[in-house]
């Protein structure tokens, strides 16, 4: 009788796992050995079925490897070929788990073409081989994300529940502006809300006084808004958005670290695009910091996400103008015009300036323009006095700029998609400071030439282009940004359809 109960139970567990060929090739390398279903197998089914109860907290689909679902599968399985079904469908969770609990439950390509960060998936191999032959809980462990910031993520989505369940943060803020020295309702409830949120001690004053003007700085800091003290209208509307949007926040920001693998203790650059902002990190804490402008909100010059290792700058660069700006805004001036844009050069298929006069522009449409555009090294180079490279696919960079006016707006997405930097001297000599010990001096020397001047970084510097709304400042406190391109509200319908839920969290 045993023979048989195990030839249907090997027979059912091969038919199920047929769809699924890393599954399928798994247990024939084993000769059909459990992992889930075995009498030796107690010790990893229990740590399993325990470490999948926590999917809620981390903003997984609870459907993909339900806990209770597969416990009554196991329980209700009365035959050999039921407890063959229920093998492969825990292998499936624990795939599936393993997977989005490491690199994310989505494919972001999928979600927005935007964001094309390189997604590590661990080998299914890998991933069964170590819970087949390691300590289950230890191999349970490891496949959580270790990063403090995912670590305060995951601590504010609990907060940010707690807050939803017992009410939010009270009334909104219905008059905007609220200025400093007013009084009345508005600024009651201004006051009020503030302090549910944690930036005013609870107090019966009912003016705008300075200590209200003080919460509001905060408060526009933590939230990247220009830090006047004054509630104008893009302040109340910010201060107005609840507890609920601000979850849906953290939980994109956590599905977004589940992308990131990174050496956070090595020196590299963050650019959160929401935040307008470039970083240089060394061992956690910021050592260089500027404004820039990223890419305009329109399909085709939205900045991308993505990783990457910057190489070499460029002093006195030229400007490369990129096709897509040929054809689109160029073109059809010089069709117009011959002479217009004339601080560019034409350039043919060798590299050699040519003649306006000897081209007829006229002749060409989008698709079969021949020449490339250039603007030589000047004071008024699109690029600027210097650009930072780190070669991709994307053709995306740092740079100066000579449109310095739109470093004091507090939006700043006004460019092609690279991602102009205010203060670059500053940033050159950073860079060149790790490798010589006169960085000005030979920066000066060069931007002195005229000349365009590679320098090359003697060791790279890993470039992190990243986009989040949410996410800890390096005291562990929650700040947040606009969704200025849509990504985030994206990839949180991405995850709803994906069975994502959040308690008392409707839309």
């Amino acid at each position: 009788m045993a023979v048989a109960q195990t030839a249907a139970f090997t027979q059912s567990l091969a038919a199920t796992a047929s769809s699924d060929e890393a599954i399928a090739e798994w247990y024939r390398s084993t000769a059909y050995d459990t992992l889930w279903t075995g009498a030796d197998d107690v010790a990893r089914r229990s740590a399993f079925l325990t470490a999948i109860a926590t999917a809620k907290d981390h903003g997984l689909p609870v459907a993909r490897y339900d806990a209770a679902k597969l416990t009554r599968a196991l329980q209700s399985a009365e035959t050999e070929g039921d407890r063959g079904r229920v093998e492969v469908e825990m292998t499936r969770a624990y795939l599936a788990w393993a997977r989005d609990l490491t690199s994310g439950a989505l494919e972001p390509k999928e979600v927005d073409s935007g964001i094309v960060r390189e997604i590590n998936r661990i080998d299914p191999k890998v991933l069964l081989a170590r819970i087949a032959n390691g300590d289950p809980e230890a191999v349970l462990a490891w496949l959580e994300p270790k990063s403090v910031e995912y670590l305060q993520l995951m601590k504010a989505k609990l907060g940010l529940e707690a807050l939803v369940a017992a009410g939010g943060w009270g009334e909104t803020v219905a008059a905007s502006p609220v200025q400093p020295g007013d009084t009345g309702p508005a600024v009651i409830a201004l006051r009020d809300r503030l302090v549910r949120m944690g930036y005013l001690a609870p107090t019966a004053s009912a003016s705008y006084d300075r200590a209200l003007q003080a919460a509001v700085t905060s408060f526009q800091l933590d939230h990247g808004l220009t830090p006047d003290g004054a509630a104008g209208e893009g302040t109340v509307a910010e201060i107005n958005i609840g507890p609920e949007e601000r979850l849906k926040s953290v939980v994109v920001a956590m599905e977004r670290e589940r992308w990131m693998h990174i050496d956070r203790e090595a020196k590299h650059v963050w650019v959160n695009l929401p935040d307008f902002r470039a970083k240089i990190i060394d061992g956690g804490k910021t050592i260089f910091e500027t404004r820039v402008v990223i890419g305009k909100n329109v399909p085709d010059q939205r900045s991308p996400e993505f990783s990457d290792e910057m190489e070499h700058m460029v002093i006195n660069p030229s400007w490369g103008v990129p096709r897509s700006i040929i054809v689109k805004e160029y073109l059809p001036l010089l069709q117009q015009n011959p002479n217009a844009v004339g601080h560019l050069q034409v350039v043919d298929g060798r590299g050699r300036v040519v003649s306006r006069g000897s081209v007829n522009f006229a002749a060409y449409n989008a698709r079969n323009f021949p020449y490339a555009l250039r603007q030589p090294p000047s004071d008024g180079n699109a690029l600027g006095k210097v650009k930072f490279m780190f070669p991709n696919p994307y053709n995306i960079y740092l740079h100066d700029t000579p449109s310095k006016s739109l470093f004091d707006k507090e939006v700043r997405a006004y460019s092609h998609g690279c991602i102009r930097v205010a203060d670059p001297f500053d940033l050159a000599h950073e860079l060149l400071s790790w490798q010589t010990d006169n960085a000005e001096a030979e920066f000066e020397a060069a931007l002195k030439t005229g000349r365009e001047t590679t320098v090359k970084l003697k060791q790279s510097l890993p470039v992190h282009l990243v986009y989040f709304t949410a996410y800890p400042d390096q005291k562990g406190r929650m700040t947040y940004r606009r969704d200025i391109y849509g990504r985030d509200a994206a990839l949180w319908g991405a995850l709803q359809a994906a069975g994502v839920e959040l308690a008392g969290v409707q839309g």
